[in-house]
């Protein structure tokens, strides 16, 4: 898949900033490191029923996991797939810690703001994130828990949660296969368990192609039993939709 990938679009989004787009079903969103130890938060929402955003709980809990990679699914509290990873280089994505808040950054790396500093103002990921869902008339309350794209944070024996520095490499992808037509939200605001002594600017390459059909033998499709339902769900969702607009 990622051989014949095609470009529609390309765009570079710099370290500490915000973007969002609606990407219609049958599309790959590839994402890359350009620098390496970046961090990508994002959400997902259904552009026609903003209520239907990424459910964190309900992804981890019926693909039995903690960390997604290829093969994984991204599920909305409906049931239904907006995304599956079909690359990913880095081998495991966060999903867990979410973002840091203003507070957070200025305690770790100080406080600066746009009007003294301009692009190199020490932005952070809640506030970066509910700057871009207001544009579609969406607040603080419709901010749910993220995933966190080329980060790692694992676990030990006693729960205790471990960062992991420059776990994505200079060049690394990401790819997603958008299932349904999805509202993709993200900033490229450092992780808040980053320990780094100064604030990491870090961007992203984001490019959008026609995504190839899906195959009976797709990876996400299999890898888990309840990934058949969740595309039964989608399946019957489109047939729906369908109906209602002719």
């Amino acid at each position: 898949m990622s051989s014949n990938f095609e470009p529609l679009l390309t765009d570079l989004i710099p370290g500490a900033s915000h973007w969002s787009m609606v990407i219609p079903k049958g599309h790959t969103l590839r994402l890359k490191d350009v620098e390496g130890g970046a961090n990508l938060s994002v959400l997902f929402y259904n552009p026609k029923n903003l209520l239907e955003r990424y459910n964190a709980p309900d992804t981890l809990k019926c693909q039995h996991t903690f960390k997604l990679t290829t093969g994984n699914c991204l599920y909305s509290d409906m049931g239904r797939v907006f995304a599956s990873i079909v690359r990913d280089d880095t081998g495991w994505i966060d999903t867990v810690t979410g973002v840091a808040n203003k507070k957070k950054v200025a305690d770790k790396w100080g406080d600066r703001d746009y009007q003294h500093e301009r692009n190199h103002w020490k932005q952070n990921g809640y506030d970066a994130l509910l700057v871009e869902v207001a544009k579609y008339g969406l607040g603080q309350r419709d901010i749910a828990a993220n995933l966190n794209l080329f980060t790692k944070v694992s676990t030990d024996s006693e729960g205790m949660m471990h960062y992991t520095p420059e776990h994505s490499k200079a060049g690394d992808i990401i790819e997603l296969r958008i299932e349904m037509d999805t509202l993709v939200v993200f900033t490229t605001c450092p992780h808040p368990m980053n320990p780094a002594t100064d604030y990491p600017y870090k961007p992203v390459e984001v490019s959008v192609a026609k995504a190839a059909p899906m195959q009976e033998d797709d990876v996400c499709l299999n890898s888990r039993p309840e990934n058949r339902r969740g595309f039964e769900n989608n399946r019957r969702y489109h047939f729906t939709a369908d109906l209602l607009t002719h």
